[in-house]
């Protein structure tokens, strides 16, 4: 699935992001060398890095 259109970035890059360490939207972005632009994801990406550390 599509997290960020903009960026184009999956939710399994940003899950393999978070597992790598990042815990914030802003360093899951930085890690996928992206940053948030319009920031209409930023929820979506959030929720999605919550669980992820939730069940790590």
């Amino acid at each position: 699935m599509v997290v960020c259109v903009c960026n184009a970035i999956k939710e399994k890059d940003l899950r393999a992001a978070v597992r790598s360490g990042s815990k914030e939207p802003c360093e899951v972005y930085a890690q996928l060398g992206r940053k948030p632009k319009c920031g209409q994801c930023l929820s979506f990406a959030r929720t999605i890095i919550e669980n992820e550390v939730a069940t790590a």
